[in-house]
């Protein structure tokens, strides 16, 4: 029951996405199978830390990375909050608890170059797919749109008069994001070809496959990576990379980085930070090529 409480409130009033309730869920799952087996006849809330540390060990020998260990303790941590903040605990096991160690996962973008090649390479397709793909990453490019929004989006969010996409991000925030001249164009072309589809199931969402369903996530990871495998030779080619190339090549032409928090729906300037290193590098760049001192002088 108090895990039923504990993913209503991640709900209803942290107002959490389905799939990261599912994901707390299962980490909590996982971990209350392990507490079954290794600690039998104890329950969540009269565990102790030394206990929980021995299910944190036993991730560690199964060879799990210490991100993923993190992110399921993360989960666990939250539970417990929880349980103090309603009553049903007096204070939180893991209060204490330090992070493992984690080496920072380096994304790097795709180039300016990389992404002209890849919309050059979608301009030759004419076919429903074709000009459905087309719009899919130009729309990521443009916009800075998570995968999960992209797939949500409905035909009511394109407003093509006012240039203008509605976005539902996270916790149901909505933002506004202009769409530029190109993007409008293709939509203009993708919205005639949809019309024509024999059947349509999933009238209400823009983005739908040739049976007329609405798209899905694991499809849209699938474009991504087949097109960017002809043009790029980056080992991650993802929706997420694209994001990240969004905001990288809107800061590196000078962008204010309020107005790409905004864009983006993050809540604080910390997560938009993560992607000014390698708008930072190319600043570098021009600093050192421009700069009068900064090259030795003979």
């Amino acid at each position: 029951m108090s895990v039923t409480a504990f993913t209503n409130y991640l709900l209803y009033e942290k107002k959490y996405a389905m799939l990261t309730i599912k994901a707390y869920s299962k980490d909590l799952d996982d971990f209350q199978e392990f507490i079954a087996l290794e600690h039998e006849g104890q329950t969540l809330q009269n565990l102790e830390y030394r206990q929980i540390r021995t299910w944190i060990v036993s991730l560690v020998e199964q060879g799990m990375s210490n991100r993923s260990i993190n992110r399921k303790v993360s989960s666990l941590n939250s539970y417990y909050k929880f349980m103090v903040k309603i009553g049903d605990m007096e204070s939180n096991p893991l209060a204490k608890h330090k992070a493992l160690k984690a080496t920072k996962k380096v994304q790097v973008p795709f180039s300016e170059e990389e992404m002209e090649n890849v919309i050059k390479d979608l301009k030759s397709e004419t076919d429903f797919e074709g000009i459905r793909d087309r719009l899919v990453i130009e729309l990521f490019y443009a916009t800075g749109v998570r995968r999960i929004e992209l797939v949500q989006l409905k035909l009511v969010d394109l407003d093509l008069a006012n240039k203008t996409l509605k976005v539902l991000g996270k916790r149901n925030k909505e933002r506004i994001i202009p769409l530029i001249d190109t993007v409008v164009q293709t939509a203009k072309e993708y919205l005639e070809l949809r019309s024509s589809l024999e059947i349509i199931k999933d009238n209400e969402f823009l983005f739908l496959t040739k049976k007329g369903v609405k798209i899905y996530e694991t499809l849209v990871y699938r474009i991504i990576n087949d097109y960017f495998s002809r043009a790029s030779t980056k080992v991650k080619r993802s929706p997420h990379i694209l994001r990240h190339s969004f905001a990288t090549h809107l800061l590196s032409q000078g962008a204010n980085m309020n107005a790409v928090k905004e864009l983006l729906g993050h809540s604080s300037l910390a997560a938009t930070q993560v992607y000014t290193h390698n708008s930072i590098n190319e600043l570098k760049k021009v600093y050192s090529n421009a700069h009068p001192r900064s090259k030795k002088r003979e």
